[in-house]
């Protein structure tokens, strides 16, 4: 039986098109990559009767959506018809369609069906649509008398301006502003869009990652994302001042303190604070004079400063990080040149991040490359990016799909000889038991581990095949059997470390309308756009059979984590997904896998200090270190899903509020009655304490 809705949106693309032959306006948008590549397209056909027809297309790292949008405007400007097919990102069907007649709007998708009532303009916003859908944004709200565009399903947005500039190409000149929208996700998004009384899109800007912009202006894009990025730092600095500096000494008063070396509660503590360092870790109540401001932590557990140790960090990632308790960030693999203006503005007190550790990103030429860090053809420029690199820190080095597999010896070996950590992907035509023996360091992804057990060596493991192969097969893959023992037993000999991000593979199993696992616990917390993308499927899973095989396949890749541990392979705790909220989603994971929530704490604080090779101010909470501090409600070492229940934040010399932080990113807060800091009025007496007490805990 065909659903009435779909025969609405039929009649309305019908009446559409049987008008008569209109004038079309075709606009060609060209995306590039973070290094100025061509790397997929936009075209946008409107007739002068509201129809609009778009082709979107956009390949990086091996993977990308195609998409084809069909939709009708009416008089307000906004959808009264909207149609979108092809695929996702991953691979995934998308198959949408809204259709609003008088007050009433109906849509579906692939993930849900829903109707609601609607008076005067407003905007269906798709859960997988295209630049253009932005062009409709600008311009409604620039018609709209109070700056305001309502949303459907829910909510409402608006729009200011924050730059204008104008350029020349080819004798022609455009004036362009570029436009902060607010109201959808947890950031702003950014537009650059024409002047005049239509404004439509003009580029869309992801700065170091992608450039969408009108075909004949891209020698502009980087003035383009200079400016954006001058204009977002205004934005980000107001940001930034929500820290509170600790000024003088500060005690955090009656904390029960987890040791991350024994992985044990201890307490009630004192602890003391000074200039971002801890000065003292004593039995609460020891008798040392009055600080100059103090927090009582009444009971509460504090944890050192938690470490996602793979993320690909962001200028608006820092209060998710910090609000979520991670105060230190290992950065995988970013743009070069954004990821050192970031450390510069962090530095500077002018963007709100947790500490960076950076891994230098290290990539082969090819059709499937991730354009990031350095991408090399040859050993000569290979060396000299290790080298870029070793001068600027860089402890790690990250080896990525489609590095030559002919020169991971001996860049290897160069990495090392530089004094850096080596790990990464597993090259194309490679198995990880290779990259092993040719003396990585560390292995990134759950996949990356068990494809050494799936693929042959003509497997192209840049393409999609690295995530369909392993759900599909890791589901019968006998973890007792001799291939699978000996590759771990090669992993404890050489001291292999995995850093298996499982919490992100869960889009392996997730179909269509089915909430993401990782972020069930969070969910009702966050926006109701932001809601609406969890339920949807990035993996094309046809049926009850192949959606029965992937949850296998993950339940096994999770399981092997646990069966690492207990063979004595050390692993690091890293996510590769959502700022913050994710670290938690993977940490609950390693508990399903079958360690403790203690040992799961230790993961993430003590062992992810020394893989990152800062434990001589990081880990632990230990006198002299960095005054890196967690406070939590409940008890995270019984569950560990008490870890959302972040309170307070001590970092960077700062005092950081987590619910301040989340309203401030439209994020509903864990905890109500957070603890306060108090300034003492009178000034800090002689210490009237033994000197002994005074110990490193």
């Amino acid at each position: 039986m065909v659903n009435r809705w779909v025969t609405i949106a039929a009649t309305a693309m019908a009446l559409a098109t049987s008008t008569g032959a209109h004038a079309l306006e075709t606009t060609r948008y060209v995306v590039l990559s973070g290094d100025g590549r061509t790397a997929g397209e936009q075209v946008v056909e409107r007739s002068d009767a509201g129809l609009t027809t778009v082709r979107y297309i956009f390949k990086d790292n091996g993977r990308g959506p195609e998409l084809s949008e069909r939709f009708q405007t009416g008089p307000d400007g906004v959808l009264s018809s909207y149609e979108v097919k092809g695929v996702s990102t991953y691979g995934a069907p998308v198959d949408e369609r809204f259709v609003r007649s008088g007050e009433k709007a109906e849509w579906q998708s692939t993930s849900e069906r829903g109707s609601a009532r609607a008076t005067g303009p407003a905007l269906y916003v798709p859960l997988n649509g295209s630049f253009e859908m932005a062009s409709l944004s600008i311009a409604a709200l620039a018609a709209s008398a109070d700056g305001k565009l309502a949303l459907l399903p829910s909510g409402s947005l608006s729009q200011r301006q924050l730059d204008e500039v104008e350029l020349v190409s080819g004798g022609q000149r455009r004036r362009v502003r570029l436009l902060a929208q607010t109201g959808l996700g947890l950031t702003p998004s950014f537009y650059w869009a024409t002047a005049g009384a239509k404004p439509r899109l003009f580029a869309a800007v992801y700065p170091g990652w992608l450039t969408a912009i009108e075909d004949g202006w891209q020698a502009h894009a980087k003035l383009l994302e200079q400016r954006q990025n001058a204009a977002e730092a205004t934005l980000l600095k107001d940001l930034a001042a929500l820290r509170q500096p600790l000024r003088g000494l500060t005690v955090l008063r009656n904390a029960r303190v987890f040791d991350s070396d024994t992985a044990r509660l201890g307490g009630p503590f004192d602890i003391y604070l000074l200039r971002g360092r801890i000065t003292a870790v004593l039995p609460a109540g020891t008798p040392v004079g009055k600080a100059d401001a103090e927090i009582d932590a009444a009971g509460r557990i504090v944890l050192p400063g938690l470490f996602d140790m793979h993320a690909h960090v962001d200028r608006w990632d820092g209060g998710l990080h910090l609000a979520a308790g991670v105060t230190t960030v290992r950065d995988m693999g970013n743009n070069n040149t954004k990821l050192q203006q970031m450390l510069d503005e962090a530095a500077a007190g002018e963007l709100l991040l947790p500490q960076i550790v950076p891994c230098g990103f290290l990539e082969g030429d090819s059709p499937h490359a991730a354009r990031m860090g350095f991408v090399i053809k040859t050993l000569q420029e290979a060396k000299d990016a290790v080298d870029w690199y070793a001068v600027r820190g860089y402890p790690q080095l990250k080896i990525y799909n489609s590095f030559p597999r002919e020169m991971v010896p001996e860049i290897v070996a160069y990495a090392h000889q530089r004094g850096m950590r080596v790990s990464g992907h597993v090259p194309v035509f490679m198995r990880a038991q290779d990259v092993v023996e040719q003396g990585f360091d560390e292995i990134q992804h759950i996949n990356q581990v068990l494809l050494n057990f799936l693929v042959t060596p003509t497997t192209d493991t840049r393409t999609l095949d690295r995530f369909y192969l392993p759900a599909e097969k890791v589901a019968a893959l006998d973890f007792d059997s001799k291939p699978v023992q000996d590759f771990i037993a090669l992993l404890k000999r050489r001291g292999t470390v995995v850093d298996p991000t499982v919490a992100v593979f869960d889009f392996i199993k997730q179909r269509d309308g089915e909430l993401s696992e990782p972020y069930a616990a969070v969910v009702d917390h966050l926006p109701p756009d932001v809601q609406r993308g969890f339920r949807v499927a990035s993996l094309k899973i046809a049926d009850d059979a192949t959606a029965a095989r992937y949850q296998a396949s993950y339940a096994k890749m999770v399981d092997f984590v646990g069966r690492m541990v207990r063979a004595g392979i050390p692993i690091v705790a890293g996510t590769d997904a959502f700022a913050g909220f994710a670290l938690h989603s993977e940490l609950a994971l390693y508990v399903k896998a079958g360690l403790s929530p203690p040992q799961v704490l230790q993961i993430a604080t003590r062992d992810a200090a020394r893989y990152s090779r800062t434990s001589g101010d990081r880990g632990s909470i230990t006198v002299g270190k960095l005054a890196d501090l967690v406070l939590v409600d409940g008890d995270p070492t019984v569950n560990i899903g008490d870890l959302r229940k972040v309170a307070l934040v001590i970092t960077q010399g700062s005092l950081i509020s987590p619910g301040q932080l989340y309203q401030s990113l439209g994020v509903a807060p864990f905890v109500q009655d957070e603890p306060k800091l108090r300034v003492n009025a009178q000034p800090m007496q002689r210490a009237s304490g033994h000197p002994a007490a005074l110990h490193a805990h």
